[in-house]
């Protein structure tokens, strides 16, 4: 379990590296979200996943239980994964609305702020 998940982490920032430095908006958005399951991902493999008793403080113990799984890593994961529904739900509504305002979803395309004559115009 230790060399799967670090691997795992491996196959996924590189399939969002190769989504993000696409020029269609879809593949960013795609990208966007396999990065931020490869930092939940993270986090939750630093928080000691091999443990064998899950991470419940028993009664009468003040602490957790000697080889217990590490609680915080997994709130901060729930946390990220309301976080990052929202921002994907906010940038898939952005880019459908780029997309139909430009009639394209290539984002080289959609420079409509900066059209390519005015960099020539500037250049002057």
């Amino acid at each position: 379990m230790t060399v799967l998940l670090p691997a795992l982490f491996g196959v996924l920032v590189a399939a969002a590296v190769y989504l993000l430095l696409s020029r269609h908006a879809v593949r960013l958005l795609l990208g966007l979200i396999i990065l931020g399951n490869a930092a939940n991902l993270a986090i939750f493999s630093a928080g000691r996943v091999d443990g064998t008793s899950p991470p419940l403080v028993p009664a009468g113990a003040d602490a957790l239980a000697a080889g217990a799984a590490n609680p915080l890593p997994q709130a901060l994961i729930l946390t990220a994964i309301v976080i990052s529904f929202g921002m994907v739900v906010f940038a898939l509504a952005l880019a459908w609305r780029a997309i139909v305002a430009t009639g394209t979803a290539d984002v080289d395309a959609m420079r409509v702020a900066e059209p390519v004559g005015a960099a020539a115009e500037a250049g002057r």
